[in-house]
């Protein structure tokens, strides 16, 4: 595979001939599934539909979906479609069960969507399980557009099977934002603190989240990925919907960041591939997790707003 010609100081995620041969066995295929294997703690290589039938009923406490969005892609070779809202919902409607039958019975789901296909989301969820929110994130960056309106945000659709019976730790997502306007009362900070990075305030989540960076050429996460979630917008899905030693299930894993921020949170992932190089830089990031747990605009036990540096952190902290 002929290589990229990237900036000196480009940290996007490469892999060589070598690195790829010494992480392919480390790939859990239809044959090895089909046998038995565990499949805790791995990678599965495959048709989605295929390999769904080997995963048990009931497998995972958290399922974070991020599937084909309706717009025509391509996923390192492999072609996606735009098509009409019928047959896009058809195609959700193909696979959104199956997936939610690997649902604990106080398990959450997490689905991911854009404008364009959000309410297709939403009807095909809905009949599945119980829809709880609609979150929406801020992208930060994207192409702008001169007879429509720039398009700045993603959804997420939060639902769970048993609306009487989930975990959700709203403590473990707190947000720490600057202070504007740093009222006092009796001369002593209100709800905020004051040190020598500035003032903060640390705050509750609510469903808009404006804090989300899009994974880039400087981030360590990055990869050749066309529709790449990062780290930070999943250690909240994580966080807030499981707890340690939990397991958190992809069906559509792309790149790896669903599995890698369940390693690095102390929880067990699985996820599903179809494309055998994306499934390649998964098994690399899970690998770069063993030795850094870092997660970007997350340290201290709080998220940081976007643009907070790390000295800021240190400081505060």
């Amino acid at each position: 595979m002929e290589a990229k010609e990237r900036a000196p100081n480009n940290r996007t995620l490469t892999l060589t001939d070598k690195e790829r041969a010494a992480l392919l066995p480390r790939l859990v295929t239809q044959e090895m599934a089909c046998a038995g294997v565990n499949l805790t703690d791995r990678t599965l290589q495959g048709d989605v539909f295929t390999l769904l039938t080997y995963v048990p009923d009931g497998f995972a406490d958290l399922i974070i979906i991020d599937p084909p969005y309706n717009l025509t892609r391509n996923f390192n070779g492999m072609q996606f479609t735009a098509r009409t809202e019928a047959r896009y919902e058809a195609y959700v409607e193909s696979w959104l069960p199956l997936v939610c039958k690997k649902l604990s019975d106080t398990g959450s789901l997490y689905l991911c969507g854009d404008w364009k296909c959000t309410a297709t989301l939403q009807r095909a969820l809905e009949k599945e399980l119980t829809i709880l929110n609609r979150i929406t994130w801020q992208r930060e960056k994207g192409r702008g557009a001169s007879a429509n309106w720039k398009n700045g945000m993603e959804d997420i659709w939060f639902a769970v099977k048993n609306p009487k019976q989930y975990y959700f730790n709203v403590e473990a997502v707190k947000l720490k934002r600057r202070v504007l306007a740093p009222y006092t009362e009796n001369g002593k900070p209100k709800d905020w603190e004051s040190s020598a990075a500035g003032k903060f305030r640390l705050t509750y989540p609510s469903n808009f989240w404006d804090d989300i960076s899009i994974p880039f050429w400087s981030m360590p996460e990055n990869t050749d990925h066309p529709t790449q979630k990062s780290e930070k917008l999943y250690a909240k899905l994580i966080l807030a919907s499981s707890k340690p030693g939990d397991l958190v299930f992809d069906p559509f894993l792309g790149s790896g960041t669903a599995s890698v921020v369940a390693k690095k949170l102390g929880r067990h992932y699985c996820g599903i591939e179809l494309n055998t190089e994306y499934c390649l830089w998964a098994e690399k990031r899970l690998q770069m997790a063993e030795a850094d747990k870092s997660i970007q605009g997350y340290s201290g036990g709080v998220f940081w707003e976007r643009n907070t540096t790390q000295a800021q952190k240190e400081n505060v902290l």
